[in-house]
């Protein structure tokens, strides 16, 4: 422990008081190596006395003779023993001694400036102090978590407050212009390219996905700022606009894709960048260099049978050596070589083995673990319960004619156990998973491009034991003559041997592909990553990082801009890697625009979202309000739980800093916040009645306990489960690229002897499954440096004992959880929680391990 305040003798035999503190932080390091040769630079800057400086800021004394309403600064203090600290040679802290004056003028310090005369930047963790005069009873904490770049690079010193959380309206006197100055730097101005230095954040339109330049194939259109094409804002960038389009923001060069403006403290820290880096580049750059194309179609594009897909995991896929595959990694940087080249005699392409086939190769295609899929896999959000038959459908039918179900009670009578339909709908036994609605408007053009694919309805019947069973498929096509003739529509019905069951297997493959094109684009992409960007930007605009809001919020927004930004960039870019290997190939984008019409913040809550999909009726009996229609849904269940546990943590935290409604209307702050969100953030929803006003504690709570389950729990179940279920693709096959083979096609006569060949030959290639399996990989990964819901960086993230509590309280409840999802697994009575392919559901597991874990809730939306 720090000795604090120490008196020292000087020359006239006065007692001089010095209060020592400590810094924490990580020198500026490349990968997982030391940037040696900023080191020494810093080092030869030390030796001339360009150094690192702090002043303390009293909290309860004006400067009495300068700016009279700000807090007095106390003298400058160097950090001690730079040249001689020694910094181990992998990514880690340092530690730093300060000594400051002590000044009564000082009185309480609540914040710090801190002035880097280095060339290089650091990260900044914290700075401690102990024994202050008035304070003895606790050391001060400043928890900064941020980069300080050279003092050059910044128009005035950087602040950083001490750990207590303030309303606005609480903040001591001498901080306000500070807390407010402080807010001003981080909004900028709204002109100009940022710097990888600069700390603005602000909104655009997502215009940066196409590419005009390069040719009108690679225009997309400005998402975002129009009713025909809504959707939510990202970081602002600033880049000029292309030379085709002024509307149109020009890209940066593929290679310089980690270069892309996000602000510099919601960058990727050192191990995650790593680990982006290593297991990204390894999966993905091979794969997005046009000679690997070549490459592939030399050695054949199509998987002859299931024993040959299974090579990729199995045996891995072998490249040739030579001049080709050296021509590969021309522009990856050598220290990643190690990491991308094959080793000895291990395939390049060699994946990990999902956990889908883990114990049976074939289980996957048998009809139980394809409707348990539905709700205990990868995409659980979308099934509903039938509460109308035949199903109707919400599209406009002067612009797209009759798009009801052709589903008829002859197709499926004989699989709902003698009930009647009456009977059925009313005992909540008939489910849909319908990806017909979202589809169909965006179908034409789809199929005008090299995939063939149908809009999908797919009836279940919930039977006595809890499981489902499939009724139907129905699959539609636009009708040749024009939308408004409304859609052409086959159905078919479960079937096993033969033709017949050859066919019923196309016919679920094609829901397998409506619904990754669904679970990519919707609930992954738009439903979490897109959605919480905006809120990302306006709590670093609006809230203080003194706000007990910013507090509550800030862990689940760590490296979402991040992450986002490189997505813009890499992924879902016009030509990108989603546009590759998702069917909605050059509309992805677009598409999701077009779900996104229909978005509402208060649906995103669990609860919402089960009663406004008929998965659960209201009930006030219930711990959660809600009693869930479909007992074994197991996605619900756990969710359900982990939900309650955000939303009590939310409410117990909110409760300590506002009293009452009146407080959160009287909150400066958090008023411009929410204003922001609404108008800006999501400014195409600003008018949308549903809106939270912001004027009660209930809005309070609902809000941010909704923002917390998208950002963390809603992500993990969404994004985590990719490997384990879509990392063998024909499980979820990602493309089609021929319809239905029609009787007397050569394809049709071909499923009476080698069925398994038109089924590979329908659904994606090697070139896109290698490419889809490498993403998927990469996206269902935890970090080595992974932060889990209920889990802090630091435990003095805050210095209200109250708030620290409750926050304890909320990790036990969440260790409950895990323990009561272990246990259920294992109770053989739930049939939908582990099923034929012994996959046990464990995607909602608070915690995890690093690596493919298929589990683990991470607090953000972080890859």
């Amino acid at each position: 422990m720090l000795k604090g305040i120490v008196d020292t003798l000087t020359g006239g035999n006065e007692v001089e008081k010095k209060i020592k503190g400590r810094v924490v932080l990580m020198n500026k390091n490349v990968l997982d190596f030391n940037d040696l040769g900023a080191s020494l630079l810093d080092d030869l800057h030390e030796l001339v006395g360009q150094t690192v400086t702090l002043h303390l800021i009293s909290s309860d004394h004006f400067d009495s003779t300068g700016n009279k309403l700000k807090g007095k600064v106390g003298k400058a203090a160097e950090l001690e023993r730079w040249i001689t600290t020694t910094t181990s040679l992998k990514p880690g802290d340092s530690a730093y001694e300060v000594t400051f004056d002590w000044e009564e003028e000082i009185g309480i310090p609540g914040a710090f400036l801190i002035k880097n005369s280095h060339p290089t930047e650091f990260f900044l963790k914290t700075l401690t102090l102990e024994g202050v005069p008035g304070h003895e009873h606790a050391p001060i904490h400043f928890v900064c978590n941020s980069w300080v770049y050279p003092s050059v690079k910044y128009k005035s010193d950087r602040i950083f407050f001490a750990n207590q959380a303030y309303l606005p309206s609480q903040t001591p006197p001498p901080l306000v212009p500070y807390r407010e100055e402080e807010l001003l730097i981080l909004r900028g101005d709204g002109t100009g390219e940022l710097q990888e230095w600069d700390r603005v954040y602000d909104y655009a339109y997502y215009n940066d996905l196409g590419n005009p330049d390069s040719g009108m194939d690679s225009a997309r259109p400005v998402l975002g700022g129009s009713s025909q094409y809504p959707y939510p804002r990202r970081g602002r960038t600033g880049r000029p606009p292309t030379r085709i389009d002024p509307n149109t923001e020009s890209r940066i060069p593929l290679l310089m894709s980690l270069n892309i403006y996000v602000p510099r403290d919601e960058r990727f820290g050192h191990l995650k960048l790593s680990d982006f880096l290593g297991y990204g580049l390894k999966s993905i750059t091979q794969f997005l260099l046009p000679e690997l194309t070549d490459l592939i179609a030399s050695l054949g594009n199509e998987f002859e049978s299931f024993e040959d897909v299974l090579q990729i995991y199995e045996g891995g896929f072998k490249l040739p050596q030579g001049p080709l595959l050296e021509n590969l990694f021309n522009n990856v940087p050598s220290e990643l070589l190690e990491e991308i080249l094959p080793r000895d005699d291990e395939g390049l392409f060699k994946y990990p083995m999902p956990d889908i086939i883990k114990e049976s190769k074939t289980a996957w295609r048998t009809d139980e673990e394809f409707v348990r899929e539905m709700v205990a896999g990868m995409n659980p959000v979308i099934i509903s319960r039938l509460q109308e038959f035949p199903p109707k459908s919400n599209l406009d039918t002067q612009l797209y004619g009759n798009q009801s179900s052709k589903i008829t009670w002859d197709h499926i009578k004989n699989g709902v156990d003698e009930l009647t339909i009456e009977e059925a709908l009313e005992t909540n036994r008939l489910f849909i998973l319908n990806h017909h609605d979202s589809l169909m408007p965006y179908l034409r053009r789809i199929n005008s491009t090299t995939t063939k694919m149908y809009a999908t309805r797919t009836l279940l019947f919930l039977q006595k034991d809890g499981s489902l069973r499939p009724l139907a498929i129905e699959l539609s096509l636009p009708h040749p003559d024009g939308d408004e003739h409304g859609a052409v529509s086959q159905v078919y019905t479960p079937a096993e041997d033969g033709v017949e069951g050859s066919i019923w297997q196309l016919a679920k493959a094609y829901v397998g592909v409506s619904d990754s094109g669904v679970h990519q684009l919707i609930s992954h992409w738009l439903n979490t990553h897109a959605t919480i960007e905006p809120v990302v930007i306006a709590t670093n605009r609006q809230l203080s990082v003194m706000h007990p809001i910013h507090k509550l919020l800030y862990p689940h927004f760590r490296d979402t801009m991040n992450i986002n930004a490189f997505a813009r960039q890499t992924l879902v870019n016009a030509g990108g890697i989603i546009e590759e290997i998702i069917f909605p190939g050059r509309y992805a984008m677009e598409l999701s625009s077009f779900i996104y019409k229909d978005w509402n913040f208060l649906d995103q809550a669990l609860p919402a979202d089960l009663l406004k999909r008929g998965m659960a009726v209201e009930d006030p009996n219930s711990p959660h309000g809600i009693r869930l229609v479909m007992e074994d849904y197991p996605y619900a269940v756990d969710g359900l739980q982990i939900w309650s546990a955000i939303n009590t943590w939310v409410d117990d935290y909110c409760t300590l800093y506002y009293p009452s409604d009146e407080a959160v209307k009287d909150d400066t702050e958090l008023q411009l916040w929410w204003k922001e969100i609404r108008e800006k953030g999501h400014g195409d929803k600003k008018d949308a009645p549903w809106w939270p006003k912001m004027h009660t504690r209930k809005d309070l709570i609902d809000s941010c306990a909704i923002t917390i389950w998208i950002a963390s729990a809603l992500h993990a179940a969404i994004n985590f489960g990719q490997y384990p279920y879509g990392g063998y693709m024909p499980n979820h096959p990602t493309v089609s690229r021929q319809l239905m083979p029609e009787p007397g096609s050569k394809d049709y006569e071909l499923l009476k002897t080698n069925p398994d060949k038109v089924f590979l030959k329908t659904i994606i290639p090697r070139l896109q499954m290698l490419l889809g399996v490498a993403v998927i990989e990469i996206l269902s990964r935890h970090a080595s440096d992974e932060i889990y819901l209920g889990q802090r960086d630091t435990p003095v993230w805050t210095k209200d004992e109250e708030a620290l509590a409750a926050f304890e309280k909320f990790g036990k409840e969440l260790g409950g959880v895990e323990r009561k999802i272990i246990e259920m697994n294992g109770d053989e009575k739930w049939k939908n929680r582990v099923g034929p392919a012994k996959l046990p559901y464990t995607l909602l597991y608070p915690t995890s391990e690093e690596g493919l874990t298929g589990r683990g809730i991470p607090n953000s939306t972080s890859i």
